[in-house]
C-alpha cells in the first residue's frame, strides 16, 4: 500500500498552518515529520495526535492507495 499525506498538507493550508506548527503542536518529532513528508509509513499514535489537533478523521489527512 502507498500512503500519500497529500490531504494533510492542504488542511495545514486551509487552517493557515506551516509543518512547523503541526510538529509543534502535535508534539511530534522533525524524523517523523520527514516521514510525512516523504509519504512513509508512521504510527498510529502519530495520526491519531495530527487527528486530536486538527480535529479531523485519518480519512481527511491520508490517502491509501495499492501497490500496481
Amino acid at each position: 500500500m502507498a500512503i500519500s499525506y497529500n490531504k494533510l498538507w492542504k488542511l495545514l493550508i486551509d487552517k493557515g498552518m506551516k509543518k512547523m506548527d503541526l510538529r509543534d503542536v502535535c508534539k511530534i518529532s522533525p524524523s517523523t515529520l520527514s516521514k510525512l513528508s516523504k509519504n512513509q509509513p508512521v504510527s498510529i499514535e502519530v495520526i491519531q495526535k495530527i487527528c486530536n489537533e486538527l480535529d479531523c478523521t485519518s480519512a481527511d489527512i491520508m490517502d491509501l492507495t495499492p501497490d500496481e
